[in-house]
């Protein structure tokens, strides 16, 4: 009886140091996997309730134009707090940062990451209300056990006239602000570096491009101005920025910033499509010391796509084809951006 106990407590043992060997083991091989940041433009992402606010907030409310409930809120939810999810299974880890643009306020965050699987995990919302006339901002999530926030802040896109042609065809504008996060590694050999985040929804092409175009300029020298702020570090600015690789505004000679997009649209890839053809209009900008060692994809999960009917091919699952409720999540593919601790081979 002694020999046979003496037997069940080294076989208990024996489980648990290897059990605890299996977990050292896991650790260290965390700590050599990419850094996993992404992006995405969430379409109209506001709660049901009609908060008297923007003509968009009471269109959508339970009562609005368009009968947005909170049994349809929470579905969207589910389904963005499932892409999370089938990254992890796709990638082998969840994104450890995420922006997002479209979202109404932080109710919707703290919805997302407390009521849907994503309340498994250890994230925290970064989010402020900016002047923008729909009512929808960007903000940024990231996960508490591997970054710590050192600071965050609203940028405002000064509302200003252009010097250049149709300079005077436009009046002032209000518009999303961008955020600005840095965050601290807390782990791995890479405990106590900084990285600075910048999420952005620049002006869309709404009036033509002579009229917009100023707009986006002026957002995208705020942008550059904060990162030449920061100086040599590690930035990563990502966004819906309503123009392709191809346009002048990313044009960032001189200057140690990098489109990670570029190389994508030349393969004809793209984030939205528009009668049958893609344009790559979410991106990530990174500094010279990130672009060596990153990797920008555009995710096409399956569940986020439905067959077009009009053009060959399939297009993102919006949740409203025009009034009508269809039940998807945005007219736009996520993006992701891998981020090795070497390079890759």
């Amino acid at each position: 009886m002694v020999n046979k106990m003496l037997f069940v407590k080294c076989l208990c043992l024996l489980l648990a140091v290897s059990a605890n060997a299996a977990g050292v083991e896991k650790s260290e091989d965390r700590r050599g996997e990419p850094l996993l940041v992404m992006f995405w433009n969430l379409e109209n992402f506001f709660d049901w309730k009609d908060g008297s606010g923007s003509g968009s907030d009471r269109e959508f409310s339970s009562f609005g134009e368009r009968h947005w409930t909170k049994s349809r809120f929470y579905t969207k939810c589910n389904v963005i707090a499932k892409t999370f999810l089938w990254m992890e299974d796709e990638y082998g880890r969840i994104p450890d940062v995420a922006g997002f643009a479209e979202v109404e306020n932080m109710f919707v965050l703290n919805a997302l990451l407390n009521s849907t699987a994503l309340r498994k995990y250890d994230y925290e919302a970064v989010h402020y209300d900016s002047p923008d006339p729909r009512g929808i901002d960007v903000a940024l999530i990231y996960r508490r056990s591997v970054f710590m926030k050192s600071v965050s802040r609203p940028v405002r896109v000064p509302s200003r006239h252009g010097s250049g042609q149709g300079s005077d065809s436009y009046p002032d504008f209000r518009t999303r602000d961008i955020l600005y996060v840095a965050l601290q590694r807390v782990q791995g050999s890479d405990s106590g570096k900084i990285m600075h985040f910048l999420v952005n929804h620049h002006p869309s092409k709404y009036g033509g491009t002579e009229v917009s175009a100023p707009k986006r300029m002026a957002a995208m020298e705020t942008m550059v101005s904060v990162c030449d702020s920061v100086g040599l570090a590690d930035i990563v600015c990502m966004g819906d920025f309503n123009d392709t690789p191809d346009s002048p505004l990313f044009d960032f000679s001189g200057r140690s910033l990098v489109n990670k997009a570029d190389s994508l649209y030349r393969k004809g890839e793209g984030t939205i499509r528009y009668r049958g053809k893609r344009d790559l209009i979410d991106m990530f900008i990174v500094s010279s010391g990130i672009a060596g060692k990153s990797v920008m994809e555009i995710c096409m999960v399956p569940f986020l796509t439905v067959w077009d009917n009009a053009y060959p091919g399939e297009k993102p699952f919006r949740t409203y084809s025009g009034p009508r409720y269809i039940g998807g999540v945005s007219d736009h593919c996520p993006i992701l951006l891998r981020i090795f601790p070497d390079a890759p081979e």
